[in-house]
């Protein structure tokens, strides 16, 4: 979960709310980039993971990508905090983690 901070006027003055999202971190193999095929290279039995790519399953269309995941964690930081930005400017609602149902749903797949 990955914590943004953005800053909303309240008559004349700033007070700070914190949301709350949940992020997905894919490791990306090294032929791959954020948006390239995906050619991952394996030595013996281990992948070489070449970034992070970021997901936020509540603002769709929302992708990003570090090179560690540190630096991925920044990456979707900024670019949540920017898109919540957006959408305060546009007068659109912030979707909002708690008012959702989360489950984690299995499926068979037959070959």
């Amino acid at each position: 979960m990955v914590r943004v901070s953005i800053r909303e006027k309240a008559s004349q003055q700033i007070a700070a709310r914190n949301y709350s999202f949940t992020v997905v971190f894919e490791p990306v193999g090294s032929g791959r980039g954020p948006s390239g095929n995906d050619r991952r290279k394996v030595r013996g039995n281990k992948l070489e993971i070449s970034g992070y790519q970021d997901t936020v399953p509540l603002l769709p269309g929302l992708i990003t990508y570090g090179r560690t995941l540190a630096k991925a964690r920044e990456m979707a930081r900024d670019a949540i905090r920017c898109h919540l930005q957006g959408l305060k400017k546009h007068g659109e609602r912030i979707p909002d983690e708690k008012n959702t149902i989360q489950e984690r749903l299995q499926v068979a797949l037959s070959a």
